[in-house]
């Protein structure tokens, strides 16, 4: 496919700063760009190396200017290149039908423009939504719902009663649905209380390769519209995540926590259970939060706190090698001061 830069520019309502004419027939990143292909730069450093590429054109975001490419000045380079990608890198559509290998229920009910792929099992009552895509190896146990233009990547599990909306992708390996860690001691053992709540997935999820998303114990496990969750992500039963929030690889959410709208949970955090965490909070990565947090907090650490008293305190703690050199260096002083005292 190619198209002009100045249809470019049109699309990501840039502006043009070259010659509009010159065809653009892919992208790519700087280090790897041919002639006829288009990169983006929002700094100085990836724009040098942008200028010094083969690319013909540049996305750029800020005052750049260059005598030998073509510019494209937009507000935000990487937001204008994830706008364009699907230009140039269509994805391919899969065909409508269910699969000979398929075992699918006579209660379910597929959409005809669905793809039902190989060795994939469609329990009772299943209802399965327009052009929803299950790519292989998947099981969508009873009563559970799919929205239109969802992706189930192979070996995607949805145990039953799960309700996905539309446009959710959940990507191989996930389990959406298993039962929530709940038991109870009962004399010199453990009982399991039966989880008996189900999950929702709000529209225009992705759920990363490899996550747990457990059902609720009562009620539903909630992952709220526009939320993105990325590898190895671990939801307990009955958390609650709000809208358009980001869940970074190896978070570990306990039991009936709940997330505001438009959060970060950065990598390798882990959050304590039944705690309230607000809007547009950003949690660092490798916390620990234990506590509930207010709208807007930025919070870091072990156990979590505001960033820039963790910060503080690292710093603090890279002085203490010098710190103790000099407590060493003073009860020496201190140790000498009756000999010199006791001298005539």
């Amino acid at each position: 496919m190619s198209i002009t830069a100045h249809k470019i520019a049109e699309l990501v309502r840039g502006e043009i700063i070259g010659d509009g004419s010159i065809a653009i027939s892919g992208c790519a990143a700087a280090e790897n760009a041919k002639a006829g292909d288009l990169t983006f730069a929002d700094k100085e450093r990836h724009f040098l190396a942008a200028e010094q590429s083969e690319a013909s054109a540049i996305l750029v975001a800020g005052a750049f200017t260059s005598t030998s490419k073509v510019l494209i000045r937009v507000p935000d380079a990487r937001v204008a290149m994830a706008r364009l990608l699907p230009h140039f890198f269509p994805q391919k559509p899969h065909a409508p039908g269910v699969h000979p290998t398929a075992v699918v229920a006579a209660t379910a009910q597929i959409d005809p423009s669905a793809h039902i792929g190989p060795h994939v099992v469609v329990g009772e009552n299943v209802i399965i939504g327009a052009r929803t895509a299950l790519l292989g190896g998947n099981h969508i146990g009873h009563d559970s719902r799919i929205g239109d233009d969802s992706t189930l990547y192979p070996g995607v599990i949805l145990y039953p009663n799960c309700k996905l909306g539309h446009r959710v992708g959940i990507h191989s390996g996930c389990v959406i649905g298993g039962d929530g860690y709940g038991y109870v001691l009962d004399g010199a053992g453990f009982r399991k209380v039966l989880q008996i709540g189900d999950v929702v997935i709000e529209d225009d999820v992705e759920i990363g390769a490899g996550s747990t998303v457990d059902r609720a114990a009562f009620g539903s496990t909630v992952i709220g519209a526009g939320t993105k969750v990325d590898n190895l992500v671990h939801l307990a039963h009955n958390v609650k995540i709000g809208r358009n929030s980001i869940i970074m690889g190896q978070v570990g959410i306990a039991g009936s926590t709940e997330i505001g709208s438009y959060t970060v949970v950065a990598s390798q955090t882990g959050i304590a259970g039944h705690l309230k965490i607000g809007n547009q909070v950003h949690i660092g990565a490798k916390s620990g939060l234990m506590r509930d947090v207010p709208d807007g907090s930025k919070i870091l650490g072990v156990p979590a706190v505001p960033d820039k008293q963790t910060k503080r305190q690292w710093l603090a703690v890279q002085q203490l090698p010098q710190l103790m050199k000099r407590v060493r260096e003073l009860e020496k002083q201190l140790a000498e001061l009756p000999a010199a005292a006791s001298k005539p």
